[in-house]
Parts: structure tokens; C-alpha cells; sequence
């Protein structure tokens, strides 16, 4: 059974509402710097609006078969920089994660990214898997969770260290996977 096609004016929303989460990344890092002590129910909303925009439109790009290669690299992307940018905020301006947490996420994004562009050349194309998806998920919602409790509160940390555990598991994954496909 094949997708639906899409209609023709919303052909190209998978790839708006990229734009829109890339967007909003500056304005949910002036909400989260401006927060004190890093606990911003504003900056909590941005980031989750980023989240489902994010659900939504690889939803959308699934049923409608329309994504185009500026979806495959830029919503991945998009994701890593508002992950990024909450991290690092939380970390270095915050002081509502640890430094650890900080390292491990830039670690992965970069070996990721200079991963992708090694094994880009030989044919390799990214695609985003379910440990991949749920990783993102989990952090997305841990991130939030850490915005809205007071600095202390323990449940959120251990949410986010589950999602950062299974990012790096999906890291691993989509290494080997770029591995068999460059090696054939």
C-alpha cells in the first residue's frame, strides 16, 4: 500500500516546520539565558514546541514520502542544535547539569557530523532509526523537565542520563550501519 500523495501547498511543511525549530533556537536561547537559575516555564514551552514540530513533521514526511534531502540532514540537524544549546546552557550558565553532560552530547554531535562527512561521499545516506528517534525524544523531555523543577531535583537528571545512554547507543548504531554500507 503506498503513502498518500501530499497536496501540492503542503508538499514543502516537512521542511518549513524544520526551518521554523531552526528558528526558534535563538529565541529559546535568549528565553533560557534571561531565566533564573535556569528554571523557565517559557523556555520549557519553546523547547517542546521544537520537539513536536520535530515529531510532526517526520510524520508528515513519512505519510506524504516527501522528504527531500534538506529534510534528511537539516531535521536531524535541527535537533542536535536545540539539544545542543540547552545543554550548554544548562551546564556552563545554569549549572543545572554537570560538565560530563555537556562533553558527552558535543562529543557524540561532533563525531557524528565529521562521521557523516567522511562516509557522505562514498554513498552513505543517514537515516534517522526508532533507538535514534527515542533517544531524542527522552532527552527533549528531560531537558524540559530540568527547565520547569528546581535546581536539586534529581528525577530529571535521571531522565536525562537515560536519553544521553541511549543517544550514544544510537550513535554507536548509526557508526556501525555507515561502516557496513561504506565497506560493500
Amino acid at each position: 500500500m503506498s503513502a498518500p500523495a501530499a497536496p501540492a501547498p503542503l508538499a514543502h511543511l516537512p521542511n518549513a516546520l524544520t526551518v521554523f525549530r531552526l528558528a526558534l533556537i535563538p529565541v529559546f536561547v535568549g528565553v533560557l539565558i534571561s531565566a533564573e537559575g535556569g528554571r523557565s516555564w517559557p523556555a520549557a514551552v519553546l523547547f517542546g514546541v521544537a520537539g513536536m514540530s520535530d515529531q510532526l513533521d517526520g510524520w508528515l514526511a513519512r505519510r506524504w514520502r516527501v522528504e527531500s534531502a534538506f529534510g534528511r540532514v537539516a531535521d536531524p540537524l535541527a535537533d542536535r542544535l536545540m539539544i545542543d544549546a540547552a545543554v550548554f546552557l544548562l551546564v556552563l550558565v545554569h549549572h543545572r547539569l554537570p560538565w560530563p553532560a555537556l562533553a558527552l552530547v558535543l562529543a557524540r554531535d561532533v563525531l557524528l557530523v565529521g562521521g557523516y562527512k567522511l562516509v557522505m561521499p562514498r554513498g552513505y545516506e543517514l537515516s534517522v532509526n526508532f533507538l535514534g528517534k527515542a533517544a531524542t525524544w527522552v532527552l527533549y523531555a528531560a531537558l524540559a523537565f530540568i527547565m520547569v523543577t528546581h535546581a536539586g531535583t534529581e528525577w530529571p537528571l535521571w531522565i536525562f542520563w537515560s536519553g544521553l545512554g541511549l543517544a550514544l547507543g544510537a550513535g554507536a548504531v548509526y557508526a556501525l550501519s555507515a561502516r557496513r554500507a561504506v565497506r560493500r
